[in-house]
């Protein structure tokens, strides 16, 4: 990898696993049926995605600074 570039697919999949947990919270249901289950999922997608982007942002870095 020669540059940092910006993953528009990933920041998508974080936001949508942050709506999905403020779903959640609000408790919506259709007919009783609970649309988004436990919310502890999305929270777990969104740590490790940011997780992905952040230890590719730092190995980036690192990777300049020794050049």
């Amino acid at each position: 990898m020669n540059s940092f570039s910006y993953r528009k697919d990933l920041d998508g999949l974080r936001a949508l696993s942050v709506l999905a947990v403020i779903f959640y919270h609000l408790k919506l249901s259709i007919l009783g049926a609970d649309l988004f289950g436990e919310g502890y999922i999305r929270v777990d997608i969104f740590f490790v995605i940011s997780g992905y982007l952040i230890t590719d942002q730092i190995v980036y870095e690192i990777r300049e600074k020794r050049t």
